[in-house]
């Protein structure tokens, strides 16, 4: 992991590129960069992997993170600090660069490289809550169930080598489908119970289709509930509370960017205001 410094006085930015985003556009890194550093103190870790990039974090000290990178690279950070019981300490940035960020542009980042870096600079930290799974998981976003859009094969396996080693050597053996194959179809309806603060919102006689869940305000989490009908579409069921859990036949969810699973039950808990996000000052 290279770390440059880029000024003479004490630390004050503790700025992270992920990989990805170098990778992808270099240019927009550079451009955030320039502006980070010609507005504050700052220190450069261009992490190569995970691991690199968690001791960055770990080690900034009282310098404030800054994430350049796309929608995982801030749940990676942000789980990272909950693991570590630093985020109500911290104020976290990020500059969106890379593919997916979808979820930065809901959370009011922006997406320009100079807007952002400007915002870094210039913004206020905004509280926000956060999901939290029984795992130790969070949830910045929106859980769904079935996880619509997995993820493609090819970013599945950056990062994994050995993964695409594999299906490299699984293509030579296995001849390619018909260009005309139709792509599998989405799951069908699906069984299983909802409850929210231990009330249930749907069991295991009623199929549904979809779930979701939402950090809402106030400590509270949005849940909407669409059952599979016959005929005209039937409404959806929604609540709020402070716990959401979901048991069933093994099933996969998609929590922002990051599709996980199979599981039979799991739960999230909101924690109010647990993230510190520096937004623009509006």
């Amino acid at each position: 992991m290279a770390e440059v410094a880029t000024s003479a006085t004490s630390d004050q930015l503790l700025v992270v590129i992920d990989p990805v985003a170098r990778r992808r556009d270099g240019e927009s890194v550079r451009i955030a960069k320039d502006v980070l550093s010609a507005g504050a103190p700052t220190k450069l870790c261009l992490p190569d992997g995970p691991e690199e990039f968690a001791r960055a974090l770990a080690r900034r000290g009282s310098r404030r993170p800054v994430v350049i990178g796309d929608d995982r690279a801030l749940v990676r950070a942000v789980g990272l600090l909950h693991r570590r019981r630093e985020l109500a300490a911290c104020a976290l940035s990020l500059v969106p660069v890379g593919g997916a960020l979808n979820l930065a542009r809901s959370l009011g980042v922006p997406m320009g490289a100079v807007a952002a870096a400007r915002a870094v600079l210039d913004g206020a930290e905004r509280r926000m809550d956060l999901l939290v799974d029984d795992s130790d998981g969070v949830v910045l976003g929106a859980v769904r169930i079935p996880p619509l859009g997995a993820v493609p094969a090819r970013e599945a396996a950056v990062g994994r080598p050995w993964l695409r080693t594999c299906r490299s050597l699984v293509r030579t053996l296995v001849p390619p489908r018909p260009s005309g194959t139709v792509a599998a179809p989405e799951p069908g309806p699906a069984r299983l119970l909802v409850e929210v603060d231990g009330e249930t919102l749907v069991d295991l006689h009623q199929p549904v289709r979809a779930v979701s869940v939402v950090p809402g305000a106030f400590g509270a989490a949005r849940v909407e509930v669409r059952p599979a009908s016959v005929g005209a579409e039937a409404s959806p069921l929604t609540a709020e509370g402070r716990t959401v859990t979901v048991s069933g036949a093994h099933f996969r969810y998609r929590a922002d960017a990051v599709v996980s699973g199979p599981v039979r039950t799991r739960t999230w808990t909101v924690q109010e205001a647990a993230l510190g996000l520096v937004l623009p000052d509006r």
